[in-house]
């Protein structure tokens, strides 16, 4: 705050002592209001890959009488961040005209327990003064390097160095390190180090799963991520390789207690989902409580056309011997959607439909 004195008066003749000028004084403060919103992105590594550009938005929040958002981009704001980068702005979203603000990005780590600055207007000198955002959509924001830490949990992985425990599956040997395992899943924490843990540790045998989807297991407990599933099968037919891949995974992520393995390759199979496999996924689904999934196989299923082929495939009567309520949910949704095509119901012999369409044609069955 400064002080600024005028003087002003004019000169004229006097015999007395000149009195001392008038003094008078005002005061400007500029008053500020403070504001905090906690934006929570849950599933974050699920909206990586949505594609630079595209966002995923806060709700709306008041600060000083004026609206604000927080726009989220997984890939990058711009082409120049070549995904490389997140993206993190704060938007005005209501009417105004040259809103000046002070902001300060923290992110918030999975624990709950520690706050890491980002970005700050209040730790340094602003000689310009604040941030000046001239309408409605002005945005100021940061980029943020992602973590690497994957990277070097994978790295440590491939290095096979420092290795405490192997695994046999169908006579392939696995090293791993305990403490990362015990960190990622409950189960192999139990395994390896709870009061009933293996009395071997140093290798332990695997039953019922396979030799891929193992180390497809162990890629994303150290890369968190999922790995290229052709590559590990080595099929010619990759939509194929990659729907068997997600589902052994699927139920191999439920056995060791990876939720969000579970949830990527649930997603993954929401988006593959056709004729020759939905029959065994929504098995899968009901198996493994994917609701989502479960969800995503009946409305698919229950389309006419696709109803008539699904029950001539192998995995459809898999599904009806395995899944007897299903087959009940499926008479529903088809009920639900208005089929009138349906015959009879039969379980374990005969067929819920006689394949043919409404005016008596055979459908053949499509393989996708």
């Amino acid at each position: 705050m400064g002080t600024i004195k005028v003087f002003n008066g004019a000169l004229k003749p006097s015999s007395s002592p000149p009195l001392p000028p008038p003094v008078t004084c005002s005061t400007s403060c500029t008053e500020t209001v403070d504001g905090c919103h906690e934006f929570k992105i849950s599933g974050y590594s699920l909206a990586k890959g949505m594609g630079i550009g595209k966002f995923v938005a806060s709700d709306s929040f008041v600060v000083g009488g004026y609206t604000w958002a927080i726009y989220f981009y997984p890939d990058g704001k711009s082409v120049e961040d070549n995904a490389a980068f997140v993206s993190l702005f704060i938007a005005l979203a209501s009417e105004g005209t040259d809103v000046r603000a002070l902001f300060e990005l923290t992110l918030l780590d999975q624990s709950e327990k520690q706050r890491h600055k980002v970005h700050s207007h209040f730790l340094r000198r602003l000689d310009s003064g604040p941030y000046t955002l001239k309408y409605r959509g002005s945005m100021w924001g940061y980029k943020l390097p992602p973590s690497n830490i994957s990277q070097h949990f994978g790295k440590l992985l491939e290095s096979g160095k420092l290795t405490d425990v192997s695994f046999e599956v169908d006579r392939e040997v696995f090293s791993a390190h305990k403490v990362v395992l015990a960190a990622r899943s409950p189960v192999f924490r139990a395994q390896l180090f709870g009061p009933l843990k293996d009395k071997s540790t140093h290798c332990i045998k695997v039953e019922d799963i396979e030799v891929p989807v193992f180390k497809a297991l162990l890629h994303f407990i150290y890369w968190d991520a999922l790995p290229d599933m052709q590559e590990l099968v080595g099929s010619l037919n990759s939509n194929w390789a990659s729907t068997m891949m997600a589902q052994h995974l699927l139920a191999a992520a439920d056995r060791y207690g990876l939720e969000r393995l579970r949830l990527l390759c649930e997603a993954k199979l929401c988006e593959n989902v056709a004729i020759n496999n939905v029959a065994t996924t929504l098995a899968l689904a009901e198996q493994h409580h994917c609701f989502q999934l479960k969800a995503v196989c009946l409305k698919f299923i229950a389309v006419p056309e696709n109803l008539r082929a699904v029950i001539e495939t192998d995995g459809y009567k898999y599904l009806r011997e395995s899944c007897p309520s299903v087959i009940t949910e499926l008479l529903h949704c088809v009920a639900s959607i208005g089929e009138h095509s349906f015959v009879a119901c039969g379980y374990g012999k005969g067929t819920l439909f006689d394949g043919s369409d409404t005016n008596g044609r055979r459908v053949k069955p499509r393989l996708h």
